[in-house]
């Protein structure tokens, strides 16, 4: 059976700004730095597009999503997932049990201003990318894993 490479799906609420931003750069770092991973994006309550400053924005990095539709969060995604950040509040009620998610709820709304946005994005995904070089393929997992134990949802009490 071929082993999958890891899979990274950004969850925010309408699936057409924070995720895409990071969705976008997470794949253009992992293939700078020659990792073999996969990236997705979706949105809880998905808008009909990318809104224009975020194609702008991303177009500007040399990253065309002009013709990208936000997507919904569907369980197989959820499933096919090594892990999910989410810039939602919580997700446990929307993804599978167990499925092991990461949360930047810290990250300031793209309406509020692109440029801070994509600045908090990018050094948050920069830092995940490292993370699974560091850790190697194998390792991704198992971050994922044990993130389970230390990542709860905001407002979760164990």
């Amino acid at each position: 059976m071929p082993q999958h490479p890891p899979r990274v799906l950004f969850v925010c609420l309408h699936g057409s700004a924070k995720s895409v931003i990071a969705a976008e750069h997470f794949r253009r770092i992992a293939a700078e730095r020659g990792v073999c991973v996969e990236a997705g994006s979706a949105g809880l309550e998905p808008d009909l597009e990318v809104p224009p400053h975020v194609v702008a924005g991303l177009l500007a990095d040399g990253l065309d999503v002009e013709l990208r539709r936000p997507r919904g969060l569907t369980r197989a995604q959820a499933e096919a997932a090594t892990w999910i950040v989410s810039f939602a509040p919580n997700l446990s009620g929307d993804v599978i049990a167990g499925c092991a998610i990461e949360y930047w709820t810290d990250v300031p709304a793209v309406s509020d201003g692109y440029d801070a946005a994509r600045h908090a994005i990018v050094g948050r995904v920069r830092a995940l990318v490292d993370d699974v070089v560091a850790r190697g393929m194998t390792g991704v997992r198992q971050r994922a894993l044990d993130g389970l134990k230390s990542s709860a949802a905001p407002g979760d009490s164990e």
